[in-house]
């Protein structure tokens, strides 16, 4: 009987020494704390990337703890103004217990660390991460909650999704020229081996127009002609020596007759005269060979492809014998020459006089005036008429382009889509444009697919950066916006812990928004007195004004 009475309470005890009822009592002993994922590596705080919040929570059970036939759920949970978001159960066990779940030591006790990972929601910023314990014995017939849950983390931390996400579209350049610059030319020949200059040439038709045209170039107050050239030129045949002599006499003997006839008949005055020779004139001959039905001229192509010296090119021509009969009477008199030049400078539409004709009589203008034309308005709405007459009149795709570029800056995504319908060029500025319209819908994943046809236009790399930021990875925004100076640049900055480049960039920035970005940096910097004062700045704006409330990065505040 006694010996009965004794192991009934040998059994009584053991069953004691397994209640989980003990943990629940014991429950203050256990430690819990995380550590959360940033952009900068971990914080206390948690922090929001790419819409998730990803943090690493441990719990540290002591000796004599845990007991060796229980079993015990740990539910993260994220509570926030909104409600409650249940994260995933980790589930640890008594060394005694046979399933396949963590062991902790009912001895030694143990340490067991878990990822846990929310998709961010509205009012998730003053969200706080909590653990919830409850035990069971063996066969999970009984319930043991804690009374209290174990806060891991306190504050998330949204600072990325101040990311501008309207991108930056992209417009096209004009090729109007403020200065045009043209060429006139004319030539005297010249007979084998001679270096005198016959008047028949000078009184030659072509000689007659280049004199008119310089003289009307002189009376013309639009345009300027800055410089004439002469370069006389020998034929490729003979020795180089002589030709080297002729074409020289040929300079000096074309150098006189402009003097003496041709800038006296244009009335040219006080114009610089540039004067040189070419001793054999190869570039003029394969050039002229090429334009020629010459029979064999391939074949003279090709001697003057496979051999530089003049001599040797020069040989290997005359041993064509037939072939070098038709050069001599049709190329090599075209190359016994000096050329005159006349270098001149035609002064376009001031752009007073182009607003001028904007308003008066656009009609006139053709598509490089029209496209520069433009840009000398400041208000979008006198831009984009301009833009409509070029795309009206020349179907210009560039025009299509500028229209939806304005259309994207003031937001209006339709009418910026139905002017890239039109564009038929579609280069990596449609591209942008459109990767620019589909991020104003929030269609980040079609804009990144546009911006990848866009390239390394830079308005292109800019809005892949924004993209980035929201997909949170920061090192590649980063090296995307690097150098734009932007507002994304500076958040970015921000985000990956380089404070005093930010500031650097928003040096000058007295806006709301830029405002706000450099209170958090403040803030970071623990100089709340100019946290303070920034966020006043900030909160003109009525959006900033609410986030500040609850923005986690002014808790210190």
């Amino acid at each position: 009987m006694k010996r009965s009475i004794l192991f009934a309470c040998a059994c009584l005890l053991l069953a004691a020494c397994s209640n989980p009822s003990k943990m629940v009592q014991l429950a203050d002993q256990v430690q819990a704390q995380a550590v959360c994922e940033s952009g900068t590596g971990t914080s206390e705080t948690m922090e929001v990337i790419g819409g998730k919040i990803n943090t690493t929570y441990t719990i540290k059970f002591p000796a004599e703890f845990f007991q060796s036939e229980a079993i015990m759920n740990i539910t993260p949970v994220m509570v926030y103004d909104g409600g409650e978001v249940v994260g995933q159960v980790l589930t640890v066990q008594g060394d005694k217990i046979m399933d396949n779940y963590n062991v902790v030591s009912s001895k030694n006790g143990g340490e067991i660390s878990r990822n846990v990972s929310f998709d961010y929601k509205p009012g998730m910023e003053n969200g706080v991460l909590e653990l919830r314990a409850v035990a069971y014995n063996a066969d999970r017939s009984k319930q043991y909650k804690f009374p209290t849950s174990y806060k891991v983390a306190e504050g998330v931390n949204s600072t990325y999704m101040l990311v501008k996400t309207e991108g930056a579209p992209a417009f096209e350049d004009d090729a109007y020229q403020k200065v045009i610059r043209e060429q006139k030319e004319s030539q005297i020949l010249y007979t084998i081996n001679q270096s005198n200059v016959r008047n028949t040439e000078l009184k030659s038709a072509q000689m007659k127009e280049f004199e008119q045209y310089l003289k009307e170039a002189q009376e013309n107050e639009r345009k300027t002609i800055v410089s004439n050239d002469i370069i006389a030129y020998a034929s490729p045949d003979g020795s180089l020596n002589l030709n080297s002599k002729l074409s020289e006499k040929r300079a000096k003997s074309a150098e006189t007759a402009f003097v003496k006839t041709i800038s006296k008949k244009a009335q040219v005055k006080d114009i610089p005269l540039n004067v040189s020779q070419i001793s054999e004139d190869w570039e003029g001959f394969q050039e002229l060979v090429q334009a020629s039905d010459i029979p064999d001229k391939d074949l003279i192509l090709r001697v003057l492809s496979m051999y530089s010296d003049p001599a040797v090119r020069e040989r290997e021509i005359k041993n064509m014998s037939a072939v070098f009969k038709t050069l001599a009477d049709e190329v090599l008199p075209a190359l016994r020459r000096a050329r005159f030049i006349a270098n001149v400078e035609y002064k376009n539409w001031s752009d007073e006089e182009l607003t001028q004709i904007i308003n008066s009589n656009i009609d006139q203008l053709d598509e490089e005036a029209l496209l520069y034309g433009a840009t000398l308005f400041d208000k979008n709405d006198a831009k984009a008429e301009v833009y409509k007459a070029a795309a009206k009149k020349y179907n210009s795709s560039r025009a299509y382009n500028n229209l939806a570029a304005l259309s994207l800056k003031d937001k209006k995504v339709a009418d910026a889509k139905g002017y890239l319908a039109k564009v038929s060029d579609k280069n990596a500025i449609y591209y942008n444009n459109m990767a620019v319209a589909a991020m104003q819908e929030g269609n980040y994943d079609a804009a990144a697919e546009y911006l990848a046809k866009a390239g390394n236009l830079a308005q292109a790399k800019e809005n892949m950066g924004a993209l980035l930021i929201l997909k949170g990875d920061y090192k590649g925004a980063a090296a995307s916006l690097a150098g734009t100076k932007s507002f994304n640049e500076a958040l970015v900055n921000i985000l990956t812990g380089n404070l005093d480049k930010a500031s650097s960039i928003l040096a000058d920035a007295k806006c709301p928004c830029k405002s706000y970005l450099k209170a958090i940096i403040a803030a970071r910097k623990g100089d709340n007195t100019a946290a303070k004062q920034l966020l006043e700045v900030a909160k003109k704006d009525e959006k900033l004004a609410k986030r500040a409330k609850t923005d986690v990065e002014f808790a210190k505040l």
